[in-house]
């Protein structure tokens, strides 16, 4: 069994027990079909690491996301758990649509221009106002491309070669 990351638990909310809730995606709100939710101390945390939750409540609050679980009373059980990563088994997840992609299977995959470059692996993914971006560490140049995960810079993503073409220049 694999945990996808879907979040991060940013900081606890109020007195009692809630959390502000940062998203890796743009459909969070179905995750409140999840009775379960699985967190941990860090996203490449061991199997045995990943705890569950039970959703008590899932909402927007402005322009973000709150989450209250049943185990989680009060502000202080809720820092305990400041930071920690949201995730769920890769089996519990629907399948993404076409062109759609979940952020942790893109984490690790290789990045290549149209011409062949290698540009690093996938880092992260940063979610903008505009859009969400492609971090792109390149160790051997100690170097890293912010690359926008739009159609117009990224070309193809196979996931089963473990492979992204993007349209852009190795020295941006």
């Amino acid at each position: 069994m694999a945990i996808v990351v879907l979040g991060r638990l940013v900081a606890p909310f109020g007195i009692k027990g809630w959390f502000k809730l940062h998203a890796y995606g743009d459909d969070p709100g179905s995750w409140a079909e999840m009775p379960r939710w699985w967190v941990a101390p860090a996203p490449d945390a061991p199997l045995e690491s990943w705890q569950t939750l039970t959703l008590a409540e899932l909402r927007q609050h402005g322009r973000g996301l709150i989450v209250k679980f049943y185990e989680v009373d009060d502000r202080s059980a809720a820092e305990s758990y400041q930071g920690w990563y949201v995730g769920a088994p890769r089996e519990a997840l629907p399948e993404p649509e076409e062109d759609e992609y979940y952020w942790g299977d893109l984490i690790g995959v290789e990045v290549y221009t149209t011409g062949g470059a290698p540009l690093g692996r996938v880092a992260e993914l940063i979610t903008t106002g505009a859009n969400d971006v492609l971090s792109v560490r390149d160790d051997a140049r100690d170097r890293t491309h912010l690359i926008p995960f739009v159609r117009a810079y990224v070309l193809d993503v196979d996931l089963p070669q473990h492979r992204i073409t993007v349209d852009w220049d190795p020295d941006w």
